[in-house]
């Protein structure tokens, strides 16, 4: 069953995504990076970025008052969803906190 389109909406079909809160360990590496916290955060853009044009990734970004970041993404399980969080250069380098739960895609604007 694939997506259907109800105007400029889509529908979207049922499937197994995940909601990712990320928080800094230190706040003010918002504003204030140290050169590891910036080089993790780029791996990180990276990645996303790879893993959005590959379909993985459905939305990410910053809440632009520093506080946390969003990802949503699709997994095939949570154990798979746990080890791509966990595998983010940011978690790694202890540089954010991730929050990890189950999420469903019910409407997506097309515009």
């Amino acid at each position: 069953m694939g997506d259907r389109r109800e105007g400029d909406v889509t529908v979207a079909r049922a499937e197994t995504a995940f909601v990712c809160l990320l928080r800094l360990v230190r706040p003010e590496a918002f504003a204030r990076p140290t050169p590891e916290e910036e080089a993790a955060i780029e791996a990180h853009y990276a990645r996303l970025k790879e893993e959005a044009e590959r379909g993985r990734v459905l939305l990410a970004g910053p809440c632009l008052d520093g506080e946390l970041g969003v990802l949503i993404f699709r997994a095939a399980s949570l154990a798979e969803a746990r080890a791509f969080v966990e595998a983010d250069p940011v978690v790694v380098g202890s540089v954010m906190t991730a929050e990890l739960h189950p999420f469903r895609v019910s409407l997506l604007a097309l515009r």
